[in-house]
């Protein structure tokens, strides 16, 4: 089942890359006492998401934190070096933190796996955006396969 507003983050490991190489980060870990825009992706590198979805998160992170938002991640189903590149590549750093699911180990947990082996993608992370507050979310969005507009950074600042 999907996760819905009120709903907590479920618990899971994630993964980012460090200067030693991929690290195991916790959902609890990340959330914990924080108000934090999280938004997921089918995949680095893929149209949309390299074209609207993490650079509009990126152009928009200033506007988010003065919003009161302390952190904004994104996750997809891709391991933490390939996100690592893809968030350098729009000039992510220290704007968005990139979390690598390759194990969809958060993907699974929150009912966001959809199969895109059609376009030879696989199990991936449906399009969504939200916001958590101390691990509870208050503000969610999702997009149906194919589309974008409803869980942009410009919608979650209108949520603010």
């Amino acid at each position: 089942m999907t996760m819905q507003v009120g709903d907590q983050i479920p618990t899971a490991d994630l993964f980012v890359q460090t200067a030693r190489g991929p690290a195991v980060v916790s959902t609890i870990e990340l959330f914990r006492n924080k108000r934090v825009a999280l938004f997921g992706v089918p995949g680095a590198f893929t149209r949309t998401c390299s074209a609207k979805h993490l650079p509009g998160f990126v152009a928009q992170a200033e506007a988010l934190q003065a919003k009161g938002i302390d952190e904004v991640m994104c996750v997809s189903v891709n391991d933490a070096m390939v996100m690592d590149a893809w968030g350098q590549q729009h000039g992510a750093e220290g704007k968005v933190r990139m979390l690598g699911d390759a194990l969809l180990n958060f993907t699974r947990a929150a009912g966001l796996e959809v199969d895109m082996s059609a376009k030879g993608y696989g199990a991936r992370c449906r399009r969504f955006s939200m916001v958590v507050d101390n691990g509870v979310i208050s503000h969610m969005h999702l997009e149906d396969p194919g589309e974008f507009g409803e869980t942009s950074a410009e919608t979650l600042l209108e949520d603010l």
